[in-house]
């Protein structure tokens, strides 16, 4: 499974993230980032996060005012499908080596974006492991860095391994 890094997003903490043409990954995450509860976020084992593109455009049909890094993503990716990303896969992205360590659980800082939009990517299946939800990966994954590196707009993102 292949796709393209569309936006790479930083902020110094909290959302939106906006948007850098390019950034260098560190085993904490991309340098100039910041999170606004890093007793929360953050950490090597969540050090970038990462959302579809396809995500956000079914959101904004849905009638949510959001964008490519307003949900806090670090990479906003155009081609892979969400459905399809699991725990342990390790993507390319650019220079740099990643592995979805976890599911992101949505908190109340979303809710700027209407009081449902929680419930509408994030349900008790998707919570439980199930990726026949239909929300599944909506809410965007948690990548540990394996490999530092740049990473640009426009760089290919791909599956490269999945961890037994």
């Amino acid at each position: 499974m292949t796709g393209r890094i569309i936006q790479i997003n930083t902020s110094r903490g909290g959302i939106p993230k906006r948007p850098v043409p390019e950034a260098i990954v560190t085993p904490l995450g991309l340098e100039g980032d910041s999170c606004a509860h890093p007793q929360i976020h953050g950490g090597p084992k969540q050090a970038v996060l990462l959302i579809t593109a396809e995500t956000i455009e079914d959101l904004v049909a849905r009638g949510y005012p959001v964008y490519p890094g307003a949900l806090g993503e670090n990479l906003t990716t155009r081609g892979l499908d969400r459905r399809q990303l699991r725990h342990g896969q390790r993507l390319r992205a650019g220079g740099a080596l990643l592995e979805i360590t976890k599911r992101r659980g949505p908190c109340s800082t979303l809710d700027v974006y209407g009081p449902t939009l929680q419930r509408e990517i994030f349900d008790k299946r998707v919570k439980d492991g199930d990726p026949a939800s239909p929300r599944w990966g909506m809410s965007g994954f948690y990548c540990a860095v394996i490999e530092p590196g740049p990473i640009r707009v426009d760089d290919i993102i791909t599956v490269e391994a999945t961890l037994a």
